[in-house]
Order: structure tokens, then C-alpha cells, then sequence
């Protein structure tokens, strides 16, 4: 479902800020494990060129300390200066056992030397040679000449090499001691770590020692930035190297305070990310998943704040569309339109009033009102609840025109309807009502009390009625009152009751105010009251319409009431000739022969002998009616059209009158509802659309052709209201007559 910009005004918010307090909070993060860990890291490798130092210190120490120590005995004195033959065997023993004490004290793998230049001897890995002059001056000019101190170390191609020129503290050297220690040794010593990449600079920055591959030395630019930079800063740190356009060499570095050599260890940052990098790929997999969270949390909760919005905004979906930026604007504006959709829908309420007014007593009359329907429409129209009073129908009937013409019974029917309101207390009836052509009727609301005050009640009103309409119209009329009842849904059979009364007229002549309980004794009470009369009507009309589906439909209800409601043998055996009649009076009307015989009294005799209800309805449906109804089938294909064509024809010559089906079938002499069917199966469209559309087409035609406004278009097409006329014009056209109008003129 598509959501509205509200949702969106949340839901982004809350995403960019939890979206940004992630990104934040997992930078804090990661930024500070790279610190932890690069600073651990570092303190690690800084503990560890520490230990360097200390481990191939002490060993230097040991070899320094040893030869100073050697060189001071008087042993040491003696052996440089004699010469040393393959007979003085004494000599080179204490000489080479010298030596081997030193090498059991210092690192494994050591060699050591001992070179008198006096004598021009050497031992060396317990071997004694002699030295020819050149290599003794060799010897001399590489480690005595030119050198300012007597004790020190170089590099070789096979280590480092310990020199130490004795006597210590004479300028007169007789001797040099070497001791040579491997690069293997050194290795051993040094790489306690296996990636680690260690240098050692001698106090003059000169490189002793690189345990990484070749090519990986520090060139000389280097050896000389760090050996400024280790000079004049701390014992321990960290210096920066630039390494021709690559990435800066980060060196931590330890200095010794015994001979000021340089320990130094590559900072790798290969190794680092290395090491970090689970770590960021953890905090990148927390960070997606905190994304995702906060993208469900802040759908959800956009969602939760909105939904209520959407709500109100789906109710107010049959509201017309109106421009809005978001829902609350749309929710006003909405709401602004019902409102004022209410107030023209109560002001056309108001004016259509008495129109509602009439057609609930009218529907009273004819049985179609709910139980709960009428509980709300007499509320609405101001009376008090169904059953807290007693109810009598009137039925009013013109006895003659007097001294009117014919052409104005419509208007004295009106008089006498408006002199029953002003005559009968408003608190005392319901609103009176034109029934029929000749017919009046309203209902009496009564207090209750006794039936002979309630009669002498009735009879009050109706003689004052009747007085009122001589006096001022001076036309008599006759009065039909029914019996008194508790409930208005009963009011279908009270103005039975009240017709059934105005038909003694003929016996009690003008004027006449007929009570229904006067004469109940002489008419048939139960035959009125247990007739099905509608389902008749229904059956009928199926006849007529040769329909036998229908028929079908309609016979098995109307059989069951017949049966069902007529207890009394007598009671059902009248029900049953007059069913006959009627069925005979029907052939009668449309002109049909199944009945129609001269032993029409043995259908009588085979109707009365039968006492088997089953038998009864056999005989009624499969010998009567379904023969009558394929009879009618064969006719009415033809009559249908000839009908269907006089209908319109009374269309076309009286459209701007009164017209309605049950004028047309008083004239045509068909009822109203066989009209309707017949018109609708030919047309396809009921009697009233037809009408309507037709009262329409002859407006759009005067709202083209002539000047005629458009309240005279709508009461000569018969609206008594306007407003009426112009919902249904734009209903059907999409726009109201007025600008019909105009858009006719603009062509």
C-alpha cells in the first residue's frame, strides 16, 4: 500500500539519525580498537626490541668483560710477547684454554681469536698459525691504525665481530682479540619472532645487523636520518622513515645505555590490518545488522504513528479528491467538505421534509417499513414509539365532485387533505396522505382509555372533518374508520379494514361515517384477513407474463397461506372458490380459454370434494394454472411489444405530468407491477429510468433551444423540488443544467 508523506517524515528521520548514531558509534569503535590495538601491538614489539637489547647485550658484555679480564693477567703478557712453536705446547694450551673459558661464558657458536703482533702468531678455533710480516701489517692497518679506540665492533659478511686491540690502555698494541659471532647465532638470538625485522646500529649509525632479506637494508639517507633522530631523542620511540614514494617505514627503536647501539624493529602495518582484520569485519557485520534493525524499528514505528492516519484518511476515501501537501491537510480539508456536504444534505432534508413524511405513511399503508426503520423515522418525525398509544386508520373518500369539474379532483383532494390537518390536532394523528385517486387516509394516534371513548373519540374527529370540507368546500364525503390497534405495523390491515367499511356506502348513502366493528358481521372478516392477496397478485402477474418459472415461484407460497391460514373447513372451502373466480375473472381480462367452459361447475365440485391438500394443489397447479400460464406464454410474445409501445407512446404525449405505472395500468386497464415486468423485458430498463431519461433528454433540448430557467424545465417535468432535478441531471450528464447551458451556447 502506498504511504503517505507523513510515514516518510518519520521514517527517514529516525533512519538517518539511527543510520548516523551507528556509523558514529562503530567509527568511535573502530578508531579506538586501532589504537588499542596498534598501541598494544607496538608495546609489544617494543617489549620485544627491548628484549633483543638485553639478551645480545649481555652476551656482548660477557665477551668484553672477558678479554679486559684475560688481557690483565700476567699469563696474557707472557704468551703475546714469546713466540709460540708447535713445541711450546704448554703455551698454546693455556692460551687455547683461555679461550675456550670465554666461549663457555658467552653465546653459543661464538669463535674467538688471538693474534700477537710480536710475535706474529694467531690461534683461532683452537688451531695455532703463524703470520707472514704482510698479514700481521694487514692486521695492524685494519684494526689499529687510524682507530681512536681499542675496543669495538664491525660488521663482516658472516656476522659480527668483536675487536679489542690490547694491551687496553697502551698506545703500544701487541695484540688483537677477535671473537667472531655468526649471523646464524645472531638469528637465534634476535628472532624470537618470525616476521619480526630487526636492525642494530652501532653509535655511529652504522648497520651491524638486518635480519630481513636482501634488498630490505636501510640505505644510507635513512642510516643517517636515524642516527640523528635516535641520537638526540629518548632510550625507547618510534621514528618515521620516508621510503621513495611508498609508504613511510615506522621503526620502534631502543638505544643502549652500555655502547649506545640502536636496537630497531619494523612497526608493519600489513601485519596490523592483519590482525584487525576480523575485528573489522565484525564491526562492519554489527553495524549492517544494526542498520537493518534500526530500518525495521523505524518502519515499525512510522508505521504505528501513521496507521491511525491512514485509517481516517481510508474512511474519508468516498470524500471527492482535494489538492493537499500531506494527511493532516488532506484530513482537513476532507472533513471540511462532510461538513459541507452535511449542511446542504440537511437543508435539502429539511426541505424534503413532508415528501419523507408522506412516503412513511404511505409504506405503513403498504407494509413495507422495518421494525427498526420505523422506531428511527418516527423519532425523526417527532412521534412517540411504536406501541405507546392506540392507532386508528381514516379513510376518506369524495361521495361527488358537487359543483367542480372532473379536471379539479386532484385539487379538492389536496383541500381536504390540508383541512384534516388543521382540523385533527397534530398531537393526535400522523401526517394525512392522498392514497389513491379518490382515496384519503391518515392514522389517528389515540391515548389510551376505553373502546367507547376511543370511539367517541373517532367519531368526534371524523364529524368535524366532515363539517369542515361542506363548509369550505361544500363536496360531501364519507368516512371509513378501522378497528383500534397497538402496533404500527398493523396499519395494512386497518386501511383494509377502513376500505371495506367505505364500501357500504352503497347501502348507507352519503356522508356516511362507517365504523369497521358496525359492520364486520355482515362481510367476511377471515377471508380478508387470511387471503394472500400479494402472493395472488404475484401469481398472477407470472400468469400474464407466461413466465412458468415464475409461476412456479409464486404458486407454492400463495398455496401454503391458503392452506395454512385457514383453519376452518368453511373458512378454506371459500378461500378456495374464490381463488376459482379469480382465476376465472383472469382468463376473463386476458382473453385466454382453459376455464372458460360450460363445466366450469364441475371445477367447482372437484375443487369442494377434494379434502386431500396435496390432491388440491395438484390439481390447481398441473390442470389450472401451468395450462393457463403456456396459454398466456404463446400470447403475451405477441402482446408484449403492442403494450410496451403504448407505454412509451403515453411517454412521449404526457411527459411533463404527473405519470406513474399505476395511472398507465388504470388506463390500460393492467396492473402496474404486470406493466413494469413487460416494459422492463423489452426496454431493459425499468419504468422509471425510461421516464426520467426521456424528462431529461427534453431538458438537455429546452436548456439548448430556449430561455426557459431552469426551476420552470423542472416543474413542467414534474420536480417539485429543483434541487432534485439538478442532482439528477448531473448525475446523468456530469454536469449541472446550468453549465449544460452555457457549453451549449459556447458551440
Amino acid at each position: 500500500m502506498k504511504k503517505g508523506r507523513m510515514f516518510y517524515g518519520i521514517f527517514i528521520p529516525i533512519l538517518i539519525l539511527g543510520v548516523g548514531l551507528v556509523a558514529s558509534f562503530g567509527s568511535y569503535i573502530y578508531i579506538s580498537t586501532i589504537r588499542s590495538v596498534v598501541g598494544q601491538f607496538s608495546s609489544n614489539k617494543q617489549s620485544y626490541i627491548e628484549q633483543i637489547k638485553n639478551n645480545l647485550e649481555h652476551k656482548i658484555q660477557s665477551i668484553e668483560y672477558a678479554f679486559n679480564t684475560y688481557s690483565t693477567t700476567s699469563s696474557f703478557q707472557e704468551v703475546v710477547t714469546n713466540p709460540i712453536t708447535i713445541r711450546d705446547f704448554a703455551a698454546y694450551r693455556n692460551v687455547n684454554s683461555q679461550l675456550n673459558y670465554i666461549a663457555s661464558m658467552t653465546a653459543e657458536g661464538t669463535t674467538y681469536s688471538l693474534i700477537s703482533l710480536d710475535q706474529n702468531w694467531q690461534i683461532n678455533n683452537e688451531r695455532l698459525t703463524s703470520l707472514s710480516d704482510s698479514e700481521a701489517e694487514q692486521l695492524r692497518a685494519q684494526y689499529i691504525n687510524d682507530q681512536n679506540r681499542s675496543l669495538f665492533w664491525v660488521k663482516t659478511d658472516k656476522g659480527i665481530r668483536f675487536v679489542n686491540t690490547l694491551p687496553v690502555f697502551s698506545s703500544k698494541k701487541q695484540a688483537i682479540a677477535l671473537s667472531d659471532i655468526s649471523q646464524y647465532t645472531l638469528d637465534s638470538i634476535i628472532k624470537t619472532d618470525e616476521d619480526a625485522h630487526v636492525y642494530i646500529l652501532n653509535k655511529s649509525g652504522e648497520l651491524l645487523y638486518d635480519s630481513g632479506q636482501e634488498g630490505s637494508a636501510l640505505t644510507e639517507a635513512q642510516l643517517h636520518e636515524l642516527n640523528g633522530t635516535t641520537t638526540s631523542g629518548e632510550e625507547n620511540g618510534k621514528v618515521e622513515l620516508e621510503a621513495g614514494g611508498r609508504r613511510p617505514l615506522q621503526l620502534l627503536y631502543s638505544k643502549s645505555s652500555y655502547n649506545n647501539w640502536t636496537y630497531l624493529t619494523v612497526l608493519d602495518e600489513d601485519e596490523i590490518a592483519d590482525t584487525l582484520k576480523m575485528t573489522k569485519f565484525g564491526l562492519y557485520a554489527l553495524g549492517l545488522l544494526s542498520v537493518l534493525l534500526i530500518l525495521v524499528v523505524a518502519y515499525m514505528v512510522a508505521n504505528y504513528f501513521t496507521k491511525p492516519i491512514q485509517r481516517i484518511k481510508r474512511s474519508l476515501s468516498l470524500v471527492p479528491t482535494v489538492n493537499s501537501k500531506n494527511e493532516f491537510e488532506y484530513i482537513i480539508d476532507s472533513i471540511d467538505t462532510i461538513l459541507s456536504e452535511k449542511q446542504s444534505l440537511e437543508s435539502l432534508i429539511e426541505a424534503e421534509m413532508p415528501q419523507l413524511e408522506t412516503q412513511l405513511v404511505l409504506n405503513l399503508f403498504r407494509s413495507r417499513v422495518q421494525p427498526e426503520e420505523l422506531e428511527k423515522n418516527l423519532q425523526r418525525f417527532g412521534y412517540a414509539p411504536n406501541g405507546q398509544l392506540r392507532y386508528a386508520a381514516m379513510l376518506i373518500q369524495l361521495d361527488s365532485l358537487g359543483n367542480q369539474g372532473t379536471t379539479n379532483k386532484d385539487v379538492l383532494l389536496l383541500a381536504v387533505n390540508k383541512l384534516v390537518e388543521e382540523v385533527i390536532p397534530k398531537q393526535q394523528r400522523m401526517l394525512p396522505i392522498v392514497l389513491s385517486d379518490d382515496t384519503l387516509a391518515t392514522i389517528l394516534t389515540l391515548q389510551v382509555q376505553s373502546e367507547s371513548e376511543l370511539n367517541k373519540e373517532l367519531l368526534e374527529y371524523s364529524r368535524t372533518v366532515m363539517k369542515a370540507v361542506r363548509n369550505y368546500l361544500n363536496v360531501p364525503i364519507s368516512i371509513g374508520i378501522s378497528k383500534t390497534y397497538g402496533n404500527l405495523l398493523e396499519s395494512k390491515e386497518a386501511c383494509e379494514m377502513g376500505k371495506q367499511a367505505l364500501h357500504q356506502r352503497l347501502n348507507l348513502g352519503k356522508e356516511s361515517i362507517i365504523f369497521y366493528e358496525d359492520i364486520s358481521t355482515v362481510v367476511s372478516g377471515p377471508v380478508l384477513l387470511h387471503y394472500p392477496v400479494e402472493l395472488e397478485s404475484e401469481l398472477f402477474n407470472a400468469i400474464r407474463l407466461g413466465d412458468r418459472e415464475q409461476v412456479t415461484e409464486a404458486i407454492y407460497p400463495f398455496l401454503a397461506q391458503l392452506i395454512g391460514k385457514n383453519k376452518s373447513t368453511l373458512n378454506f372451502e371459500v378461500m378456495l372458490v374464490r381463488l376459482v373466480n379469480n382465476l376465472i375473472q383472469l382468463e376473463q381480462q386476458l382473453g385466454i380459454q382453459v376455464l372458460l367452459t360450460q363445466d366450469n361447475n364441475k371445477l367447482y365440485h372437484r375443487v369442494l370434494d377434494i379434502r386431500n391438500p396435496e390432491e388440491i394443489e395438484h390439481l390447481l397447479v398441473h390442470e389450472v394454472i401451468y395450462p393457463m400460464t403456456t396459454v398466456m406464454k404463446e400470447k403475451t410474445n405477441k402482446q408484449f411489444r403492442c403494450l410496451s409501445e403504448k407505454i412509451t407512446a403515453i411517454v412521449d404525449a404526457e411527459y411533463d405530468r404527473e405519470l406513474t405505472l399505476e395511472s398507465i395500468g388504470e388506463r390500460l386497464h393492467y396492473n402496474p407491477n404486470y406493466l413494469s415486468n413487460i416494459f422492463k423485458k423489452e426496454y431493459g430498463t425499468a419504468f422509471s429510468e425510461y421516464l426520467m431519461n426521456y424528462r431529461l433528454e427534453m431538458a438537455k433540448k429546452w436548456l439548448s433551444e430556449t430561455d426557459m430557467t431552469i426551476r420552470v424545465i423542472a416543474e413542467r417535468l414534474q420536480y417539485h423540488n429543483p434541487q432534485n432535478f439538478i442532482r439528477s441531471f448531473r448525475k446523468k450528464e456530469q454536469v449541472t443544467p446550468g453549465t449544460y447551458r452555457k457549453l451549449q451556447q459556447g458551440e
